[in-house]
């Protein structure tokens, strides 16, 4: 089975497979796939052409081509493949599904980097799972996909292969103009198709359509109607048991010997012999990927080496160790509240940092757990019945708390907090508990946290004034509620990522 189907999961119109590849078989799919060399060196056959793609490099499959993997030599190697839901994302963009999109180009293109920045950040947001998470991989793929629309449709024929023609980037008309004829010869490739046809659908003289075509392409219109007969072919040679003479017939060539001609002009062998050396290697039933798919660090640490400064809040260095606090109902008894999060938040210079804090401590419940960054308070003690839970958690370490303590101004806590990365995540298991419960949520971030405190003072400029509201904006912190029915424990779990806080406040509700 030459064609592979892809499965979207998680209902993202997107999937991601990283993986240190042996040898991935000859298929192809109806979905855009951008390849990202994440670390060593890997063979692409793409069609006709070979490439050895090296740590960095970004290569993008355009639907229906026909490509393989091979590891090159005993080196390790992490690519990472994004494939892109074509039917979701052409809702979107007129004719995405014609879009033609080539990468090769100079390494130090700021538009390959572009692309590298926004890989990485697709690939972390899957990977963290965090809130809301599909909605940022989406906007991020249309980001990818109006990047490679305005920098990679741009293309010419070398040396057998097509690049990046990075001067023909403003020519818009000339690369509509081109994609128009491009798509109406692979519809009809298969029939008899004339220079004189496409000049009347463009309204063009045939010397200047032929000029447009050698100059954007490097080919003449009839080597570029073979090359597509020909790529057009290469499904039909491996995916069918038919004879040469009827794919030749299938495919427009006029007599099987024109056919094999133009075969062994790209693809450097007749089509029997090509049918014979790769058919084995198809993928299918029988010859599936040899592939190890990578662990969530190595792939981090890939990121981190391929997209330097980026993405630091994603990256989990330096984690806590999960909090995990199990309480029973009855078993409950006060407790003197943490002295380490008590004397950092009842500073006056904490101000906005300390907002939760103050929260729970208006509530004046019983503390019956603490620790050093966070207290868990009730409003009752067993044998009275308990049906409000508190709990208030925050995200720093001893070291970030001495920086703290310790800082002269809010440049120094802002400092502080912004080069703090560490994630942390606490559970706590309250059992003895049943019935219906209101949760509600309040949280603030890193981000939070850094706009209430440099908030710069607002002039009366216009500029000024959006400035002012979206800081404000960003100063407000995440209120959620939903409600949860248990049967005899209720699992809560906080997860932070950066400097930031999170109160919980559980309350039973009464039964109607």
């Amino acid at each position: 089975m030459l064609k592979e189907k892809i499965t979207f999961k998680n209902e993202l119109p997107v999937n991601v497979l990283v993986a240190d590849i042996e040898e991935y078989p000859i298929h192809f799919h109806d979905e855009l796939e951008v390849v990202f060399v994440l670390k060593g060196h890997v063979i692409l056959r793409n069609g006709y052409y070979t490439y050895n793609l090296k740590q960095g490099d970004i290569f993008i499959l355009n639907d229906k081509e026909i490509h393989s993997f091979k590891r090159l030599g005993e080196e390790e190697n992490v690519v990472m493949m994004l494939q892109i839901d074509l039917s979701y994302f052409s809702r979107y963009y007129e004719d995405l599904k014609n879009n033609f999109f080539v990468t090769d180009m100079e390494d130090d293109d700021e538009s390959l980097d572009i692309l590298r920045k926004i890989l990485a950040k697709i690939m972390m947001d899957i990977m963290d799972k965090g809130f809301g998470y599909e909605q940022k991989v989406i906007e991020s793929t249309h980001n990818l996909i109006a990047s490679l629309q305005a920098d990679f449709q741009y293309f010419v024929m070398e040396d057998g292969k097509f690049v990046n023609e990075v001067k023909k980037k403003g020519n818009k008309i000339l690369a509509g103009r081109l994609k128009r004829i491009t798509d109406y010869m692979y519809e009809n490739y298969y029939r008899k198709l004339t220079l004189n046809e496409i000049a009347e659908r463009e309204h063009l003289s045939i010397y200047y359509l032929s000029h447009v075509i050698k100059e954007s392409t490097g080919l003449s219109f009839q080597d570029l109607l073979n090359f597509i007969r020909v790529e057009e072919s290469e499904k039909l040679v491996l995916g069918t048991n038919k004879r040469i003479g009827a794919i030749a017939e299938e495919t427009g060539f006029s007599a099987v010997r024109y056919y094999i001609k133009h075969f062994e002009t790209w693809f450097q062998m007749p089509p029997l012999e090509y049918r014979r050396r790769f058919t084995g290697k198809v993928s299918g039933r029988e010859s599936k990927a040899d592939l190890r798919r990578c662990t969530p660090a190595e792939i981090e640490e890939c990121l981190r080496q391929q997209v330097k400064g980026i993405y630091r809040g994603y990256l989990s260095r330096n984690a806590i160790k999960p909090i995990i606090v199990q309480m029973e109902d009855d078993e409950l008894t006060p407790v003197n509240p943490g002295r380490a999060l008590k004397d950092l938040m009842e500073q006056e210079k904490m101000g906005f940092i300390a907002a939760p804090y103050r929260m729970l401590a208006d509530l004046k419940e019983t503390t019956v757990a603490a620790g050093d960054n966070y207290m868990i308070g009730v409003n009752s003690i067993y044998p009275e019945e308990i049906n409000a839970l508190s709990i208030l958690v925050y995200n720093f370490n001893d070291s970030l708390r001495d920086e703290l303590i310790q800082a002269a101004g809010k440049e120094d806590i802002l400092r502080s907090i912004s080069d703090y990365d560490a994630s942390m995540e606490m559970l706590v298991r309250f059992s003895g508990a049943d019935g219906n419960f209101a949760i509600s949520r309040y949280r603030i971030s890193r981000e939070n946290c850094i706009m209430a405190i440099g908030n710069p003072a607002v002039r009366a400029d216009s500029d000024s004034l959006r400035r002012a509201m979206i800081n404000r904006w960003a100063s407000i912190p995440i209120i959620e509620f939903s409600e949860l029915n248990v049967a005899d424990t209720i699992s809560i779990r906080s997860a932070i990522k950066g400097f930031g806080a999170e109160l919980i406040l559980i309350d039973k509700k009464k039964a109607k």
